[in-house]
């Protein structure tokens, strides 16, 4: 599926891309109720995130110092239930079903310990995964069980 980025995300991306040598394939960016961004998501491509974490996660740590931002990491994957769950990381996912009656829906099992993981602070790590599976996958939902 096409995504399609406004300016800054595009800017964020070109500087992600060139603090760390991986390739960024999508941006998010996370903002409060006021507009002000508090965090950005980054897709990064297939077998590329160690290369964007880089030794000792110094990498994304100067990428974040750079943006002055907090940068969550998404590994790209070709199936779209490897995809949300590289997307719920460093949460547990201990099973993706993708059902397809009058919408499509991906339902996540998650460890227990990892639900607050899972969900975020506000909602927001579940909102960004409905978002991403939507943009990519073409997920109308995504549900926790």
């Amino acid at each position: 599926m096409a995504v399609t980025l406004d300016d800054d995300a595009r800017q964020y991306l070109e500087t992600f891309e060139e603090v760390t040598g991986a390739d960024g394939i999508d941006c998010i960016i996370d903002t409060e109720a006021g507009g002000a961004r508090v965090q950005l998501t980054i897709v990064v491509a297939s077998g590329q995130l160690g290369e964007a974490i880089g030794p000792d996660g110094r990498t994304v740590t100067q990428f974040q110092e750079r943006i002055g931002l907090p940068v969550r990491l998404v590994e790209n994957a070709d199936d779209p239930e490897a995809f949300v769950a590289n997307a719920f990381a460093p949460a547990a996912v201990y099973n993706v079903t993708i059902s397809e009656n009058n919408d499509t829906v991906a339902y996540v099992e998650v460890a227990d310990s990892d639900r607050g993981v899972a969900i975020g602070s506000n909602g927001r790590t579940i909102e960004t995964v409905r978002r991403l599976a939507d943009r990519h996958c073409g997920i109308d939902d995504v549900q926790l069980i």
